[in-house]
């Protein structure tokens, strides 16, 4: 019987743990995940088998990550250096509230090569990263190419309503190894819809709260946007309503460039991208298909492909729409990581198939 190669993985930016809970899910075993944000720590270790390290990986010691990586038979570290500034979502929300775009030159927009200085002191076998499309276009995504050498490199866009889960969300993977030549597929998995994703939760009310699960709660809405959401359809936009329910923001010429504001999702098609503002009817098509509300932060997790029990929160924590919200919208998507980590085993067996047929020729 062939042994099972063991994958051992560090999560960098971990967040709440949508790659590090997909990884688990595709048979790695990550053992740490680093964060920044103290409010990560119970995602990660009530749902995973890691630890949590609170860490600015600025700052992070190489040697924590290298013991960390101990223990198995590959290496690997993965991580979504957060890059905000170029994120389709971000220049979109400034335009709209009328500030310019900006360069970008945050401390963000070096996260990605502190990324790469840990890559060139640890040496990983195998390294992956997750970012907005827009980054690919940018000098720090040269700069973190150049910390790979010695590696085989692969990336691609990818849309991640072709790989199962229902957003119509695109994301910039990457993929180095350096056991041998690595190339991601065109993935065109089942596609999964809001309906088959959380058409089966109870039916909760604007402000209701289900009395069997913290999270599928729905935030208030003034009587104005009850009356909008009302006279909204799924899949419309606010050009449907009554002239008396427009705001100033939907007559001016910038408005027009936004229908999805103020929307509805559609039942039988996936949602739009789930931000951390995912929870507020007037900042997208967060609207629930049929029920008079924006959609549930358990409703936003599940279509971040995280399951229906995962614990964002410690019991007996009150419920925050902005921190919940937050670690949702910031996450990677649990079912993004597992296509990911299903396609790392592939490779690893691949090359320990090679190896041994090289082997047997000698």
């Amino acid at each position: 019987m062939q042994k099972v190669d063991k994958i051992v993985a560090v999560d960098l930016f971990c967040g709440a743990g949508g790659l590090t809970y997909g990884l688990e899910t595709a048979g790695i075993s990550v053992t740490l995940g680093v964060d920044i944000d103290p409010h990560c720590a119970h995602a990660i270790e009530a749902n995973s088998r890691a630890k949590f390290l609170q860490a600015d990986v600025a700052a992070l010691d190489a040697a924590v990550v290298k013991e960390a990586l101990t223990g198995g038979d590959f290496t690997l570290l993965a991580g979504c250096a957060p890059c905000q500034p170029f994120s389709t979502y971000s220049r979109a929300a400034k335009q709209r509230h009328g500030e310019g775009a900006g360069d970008g030159r945050s401390e963000d927009w070096r996260l990605a090569e502190h990324f790469g200085n840990i890559i060139r002191k640890v040496q990983p076998d195998i390294v992956t990263m997750e970012n907005v499309p827009p980054l690919s276009q940018q000098e720090v995504f040269k700069t973190f190419l150049e910390a790979l050498e010695g590696y085989w490199v692969d990336w691609k866009v990818i849309e991640c309503n072709l790989i199962g889960l229902p957003q119509t969300r695109k994301r910039l993977v990457l993929v180095a190894s350096k056991l041998g030549p690595i190339e991601i597929p065109n993935f065109d998995l089942p596609r999964q819809t809001v309906r088959s994703i959380i058409g089966g939760l109870p039916e909760i009310n604007a402000g209701g709260i289900d009395p069997h699960d913290r999270l599928h709660k729905a935030s208030r809405l003034s009587s104005i946007n009850m009356e909008r959401i009302r006279s909204s359809v799924a899949g419309g936009t606010w050009r449907d309503w009554p002239e008396r329910l427009l705001s100033s923001c939907h007559t001016k010429e910038t408005g027009a460039t936004y229908p999805s504001v103020y929307g509805r999702m559609e039942w039988d098609s996936p949602a739009p991208t789930i931000t951390t503002q995912c929870f507020g009817y007037g900042n997208g098509r967060f609207g629930h298909p049929e029920q008079d509300r924006a959609i549930s932060l358990r409703e936003a997790a599940m279509l971040q492909g995280f399951p229906r029990d995962y614990s964002f929160l410690p019991e007996g924590e009150a419920v925050s729409f902005a921190k919940v919200g937050r670690l949702i919208g910031n996450a990677v998507p649990v079912t993004l990581g597992a296509v990911i980590g299903r396609f790392i085993k592939e490779h690893v067996a691949e090359y320990r198939s090679a190896s041994h047929a090289d082997g047997m020729k000698a």
